[in-house]
């Protein structure tokens, strides 16, 4: 039989004290609100912190986390993905919304970043010559530049750097420069190297195939890659330097990267006055192929799509090439002089040229379409996008064509102070390089946009000039987002004829005969990067994609200039 506890009664739990729990139940809500709080107040201060402590998540209600998932998603499908990295550290429920697949697929859709399963990476080939002397006095003739119209320019200097005079019969002056080594920048940049293939110029990082998207993943990837654009991070790497093996052997005008839409794997054509374009294995820095035995002169221009190749040559020439025959299947020989630019669509070729012209035709039968001729001076380039053809030329103007009529839509005389040498056009946008050393953004809807000559810039109103701060890598967030005065955007213009142009939707790049590469934000026209050391003579051309930038030029290099440097990007789209 148990023992008495004499330490504790029964009787307690019977006394009018104790069951007030019971009494409470029948009073109303107000009513039990005074009873706690007059119990609270007879507590002291240590116990009050304590039931603080107790209350404060029964006082938390998670609405989302209440919401059916569907619903939930729907809510979080109007965030930014700065704020859903932030809600990710909300909860383990808010985590699990935030990381939601959908959400970040969602994402990457609208700006155009698709997922790929890569190809099986490729093996190195490490061979290596002694670099080459620099190029003799007859190497500086740029063939891919037109004539300028006559300018009354003071202030400019004697053009002798392979853009002609106003005598459009006679032959361009040689330059009478000499080459000479451009140190790179100290930060953040290798020294270009005696190679000739570039097995390290686009390094594939160890790591498992990724078989299932990863949208995240694929979203922070891309962020990191942009802040390495904005911070200048990259490597410098020579796909070819003048002598290598199985490379060009004269000065290289033109390129352009392209991805096999089969395979997913991207590759870099080039085009030279050797009278060959080549295609180069990005992952090898070897020669896939040569294509050859058709033009007669230097290869100016080249464009690639959906598996076919046109180039454009001082032959007068245009040749059109089946990558999968390896064979050309048409030659179209209506210009009367070099033919400098050559761009085609699903639907039509646009080539201009020395003669003045613009000429159009039907794809695929290649039919002769349109001649526009409007130009004072030679078209020195083109670009077609959205049912547009713009045209830009030595007469200082740029013109906007319907492209299926061939009427004149829009002039703009005097663009630049000087005769516009580059462009390219991605509907409403038109970016364009000048012998007067300066770039210019334009929407042609509006004529709105900025350029790098204080006299021609014209930024719309509105547009907000971010500084750069400092940006993490990881969810894109600056230090800098919250400032409200910010300095107005970095401008330091090309010292030389702006030869090359490329626009991106967040950044645009341009090559120059001063030897350098520059980058600069598309919305504000602040310079990003600017990127020396690389060449040691004019560039020519220069492209890019959301991991790297690829130049050419008369030293007969191909730079690789190489933002995604220890970054797997095996799943990234190009």
């Amino acid at each position: 039989m148990l023992s008495a506890d004499e330490g504790y009664t029964d009787d307690e739990l019977n006394s009018p004290l104790i069951e007030w729990p019971n009494a409470v139940v029948v009073h109303s809500v107000r009513d039990r609100e005074e009873l706690a709080y007059n119990i609270l107040r007879s507590l002291p201060r240590s116990s009050l912190a304590v039931l603080q402590a107790r209350i404060a998540p029964l006082l938390k209600l998670d609405i989302v986390g209440l919401l059916p998932p569907e619903v939930a998603l729907q809510v979080f499908s109007y965030l930014p993905y700065q704020t859903l990295l932030t809600c990710a550290l909300v909860s383990r429920t808010w985590r699990r919304l935030a990381n939601d697949q959908s959400l970040w697929r969602n994402l990457c859709l609208s700006r155009k970043w698709e997922w790929r399963v890569p190809p099986h990476a490729s093996q190195p080939d490490t061979d290596s010559c002694p670099e080459q002397p620099p190029p003799n006095e007859g190497d500086w003739d740029d063939e891919g530049m037109g004539d300028e119209e006559d300018s009354s320019d003071d202030d400019m200097q004697a053009d002798d750097s392979g853009f002609a005079s106003a005598d459009f019969d006679g032959p361009p002056r040689p330059s009478s420069s000499a080459s000479f080594p451009v140190a790179g920048p100290s930060h953040q940049v290798r020294s270009p190297r005696t190679r000739h293939s570039a097995p390290s110029a686009l390094p594939a990082p160890a790591a498992a195939p990724h078989l299932k998207p990863d949208y995240k993943l694929l979203h922070q990837t891309h962020v990191r890659l942009r802040n390495r654009f904005t911070a200048g991070s990259y490597t410098l790497s020579n796909l070819q330097t003048r002598g290598a093996p199985n490379a060009h052997t004269n000065t290289i005008y033109c390129l352009q990267l392209y991805t096999y839409p089969e395979t997913g794997a991207q590759v870099l054509f080039t085009g030279s006055k050797d009278r060959t374009i080549r295609e180069w294995d990005l992952s090898t820095g070897s020669v896939i192929r040569v294509l050859d035995g058709v033009h007669e002169s230097s290869v100016l221009s080249i464009c690639v799509h959906r598996g076919v190749l046109a180039s454009a040559s001082s032959d007068r020439r245009v040749v059109v090439w089946d990558l999968e025959k390896n064979a050309p299947v048409a030659v179209l020989r209506d210009h009367e002089d070099s033919v400098l630019c050559v761009r085609f669509d699903d639907h039509r070729l646009v080539s201009c040229s020395k003669d003045r012209t613009v000429r159009t035709y039907v794809m695929p039968g290649l039919a002769r379409q349109h001649v526009l001729g409007a130009h004072r001076a030679a078209v020195n380039a083109v670009s077609i996008s959205g049912g547009h053809i713009v045209s830009v030329s030595g007469d200082r103007s740029l013109r906007v064509w319907d492209a299926e009529t061939g009427a004149l839509l829009r002039t703009l005389e005097n663009h630049h102070r000087r005769g516009i040498a580059s462009v390219d056009y991605r509907h409403p946008f038109v970016l364009s390089g000048s012998s007067d050393k300066h770039i210019r953004l334009l929407d042609v809807l509006t004529v709105q946009g900025w350029s790098t000559s204080p006299s021609l810039d014209n930024k719309p109103p509105g547009v907000s000039e971010l500084g750069r701060g400092v940006v993490c890598e990881a969810c894109g967030n600056s230090a800098s987002a919250g400032e409200t005065s910010q300095p107005p955007p970095r401008r330091r213009a090309h010292e030389d004829l702006v030869r090359s142009v490329a626009l991106g939707s967040e950044f645009v790049v341009s090559g120059s005969y001063d030897f350098t590469v520059k980058v600069w934000d598309r919305q504000t026209g602040a310079l990003v990067a600017d990127l020396a050391g690389g060449h040691t003579g004019r560039i020519f051309c220069v492209g890019f994609d959301c991991t790297k930038i690829v130049s050419c030029g008369e030293d007969q290099r191909i730079c690789i200039w190489d933002f995604s440097h220890g970054v797997d990007t095996s799943f990234i789209q190009l």
